[in-house]
């Protein structure tokens, strides 16, 4: 016999084999042997491991009587010799054996009485998932409940960056879709049936789901708004007169009396974080990702000086003395740059931080500064002589919105776990904590007397509160998501900008706001 010969044969096992195997598989469907008919297991099952048996011990005696050397095609392809004529008698009787046990098996007369065990095991198998609950209802006890979202990585927007970087509303961690009616059965009952009855809820279960929020109300737009997230606001000394930066990278100037925009002061190269009121009332400091701190004067906006940061990156917060002549920028390389605003030049770059600089606050008398860091850790510095006087881990997620109390021995912070604390600079102790919060604490504000202080968060809302107990006055909440920028007017309402991209003006009082300036269409 040739070798083609015996290629028909391994082909007609292979095949056989695969089939027998096949019927094995899908008569079993996962179940144990006990809920699968018997003769499954007979001839068809030995037929089929012997053919397979045989398929393996025909080609690998034939592959290692092949020489190496030997032609595969054409006439002086090898011939193999003819080997035991019984074995392969009995090796092609093997494929028909089982083909006709197949046949049989599907065929056969005992085929109907093997049915109803199968239409059993298929109904439990589906028992299941007809005791889902339809969508809207609540899930059984033994269930148990999703769990609640991390602070700011599911419900809360992604800080500003590390603090801010084009701020956006992250997608929430979605729970599990709820599972979908079940089909009604149009089987007949069965012994099953009466408990799935039982543990299904009620076909007019009370409403267990609250409604979803109404949308919020359409807000106001205008042409020559801002076209990003508001996340900074500054007021003049004379209270006439706000200052905001915007990560659409513009500086505008705006007239509060008026309500109406006085001028694009200026556009950064990169996001706008910082925008301050020079003490001569004429010229204003600002800074952006750029790495740019620039010199403007505010009647036309025209540059007077810029100041690169160089190596140290983008400007992520600036501050001024009260004099003017200092100026304390923090970078996102973790560097704090100390300028000499008079001279124009750099008194002392101070790599302090291992972190992103998150906030930026100046002493009342000029001397010292204080700074924090995404990482949470603060620092004073002695910024005349350019030393760090005192470094410690102050709130457990990145400090934002530092501010220096009036008497210069205080400072207050606001952080990513929550919480705003003020500090004893002096024995560098937590004197009070101010809860309430439930997102970052992302900017701070101090009243003119120094009795109130003002906050914005990524929970959505400001508020109010009393600096000498650490009681809430006052929560203010417009619905359109995270708040950005803070600052006291002169008549003691609180101003704030977030990404809605609107300036709003909030009673001192409590109660409802206004929008002030609104954004740009989207």
């Amino acid at each position: 016999m040739t070798r083609s010969t015996d290629r028909l044969l391994a082909l007609a096992m292979l095949i056989v084999g695969m089939a027998c195997f096949a019927k094995l598989y899908l008569a079993l469907g996962g179940q144990p042997p006990a809920t699968t008919r018997a003769e499954i297991f007979g001839a068809a099952g030995v037929l089929s491991i012997l053919a397979g048996l045989l398929f393996l011990a025909g080609m690998l005696p034939a592959a290692a009587r092949h020489d190496p050397a030997a032609p595969l095609f054409g006439r002086d392809a090898e011939i193999a010799p003819a080997g035991h004529p019984w074995l392969r008698r009995f090796a092609l009787a093997v494929p028909l054996l089982a083909l006709l046990a197949i046949v049989a098996d599907q065929f056969g007369p005992w085929r109907e009485a093997g049915r109803e065990p199968l239409a059993s095991t298929k109904e439990v198998a589906a028992a299941p998932a007809q005791s889902a609950p339809p969508s809207g209802m609540p899930a059984p006890a033994t269930v148990p409940e999703p769990a609640m979202p991390a602070q700011e990585t599911a419900a809360k927007p992604t800080p500003l960056a590390e603090p801010v970087s084009v701020p956006v509303a992250p997608a929430p961690t979605s729970p599990a879709a709820p599972a979908q009616p079940a089909q009604q059965s149009t089987q007949p009952a069965t012994p099953a049936q009466p408990v799935q009855e039982t543990a299904l809820a009620p076909a007019t279960p009370p409403e267990t789901v609250a409604p979803p929020p109404p949308a919020p109300p359409a807000q106001p737009t205008a042409p020559e708004g801002h076209r990003d997230a508001v996340v900074w606001l500054a007021v003049s000394a004379d209270g006439h007169e706000i200052m905001s930066a915007s990560t659409d990278r513009v500086i505008k100037l705006w007239d509060i009396d008026g309500k109406r925009l006085i001028r694009d002061l200026g556009v950064h190269k990169d996001m706008a974080r910082s925008a301050l009121f020079m003490p001569d009332g004429k010229t204003a400091l600002t800074a952006g990702d750029d790495g740019e701190i620039v010199l403007r004067q505010l009647s036309d906006g025209a540059v007077l000086r810029v100041f690169s940061s160089g190596a140290n990156g983008g400007v992520r917060q600036l501050k001024i003395s009260l004099d003017g002549k200092r100026a304390v920028s923090g970078h996102d390389t973790g560097s704090v740059v100390v300028w000499d605003l008079e001279k124009g030049a750099v008194l002392h770059v101070l790599p302090g931080h291992d972190w992103s600089v998150s906030s930026v606050a100046v002493s009342p008398d000029g001397t010292r500064a204080l700074t924090s860091s995404i990482d949470g850790e603060l620092k004073l510095w002695d910024i005349a002589a350019g030393k760090q006087l005192r470094s410690w881990h102050g709130h457990d997620r990145g400090a934002y919105g530092a501010l220096f109390l009036a008497d210069g021995h205080h400072a207050v912070t606001g952080s990513g776990d929550y919480t705003i604390k003020l500090w004893d600079l002096d024995a560098f102790k937590e004197v009070r904590r101010f809860d309430g919060h439930s997102g970052t604490v992302y900017a701070l504000a101090l009243s003119s007397d120094g009795k109130r202080l003002g906050s914005v968060s990524l929970d959505g809302t400001a508020r109010l509160w009393n600096m000498d107990t650490g009681a809430e006055i006052a929560e203010f909440d417009p619905g359109t998501g995270p708040m950005y920028s803070v600052a006291f007017a002169a008549d003691g309402t609180l101003l704030t900008g977030g990404i809605d991209r609107t300036i709003r003006d909030w009673p001192a009082a409590g109660g409802d706001g206004t929008v002030l300036f609104a954004g740009a269409p989207e």
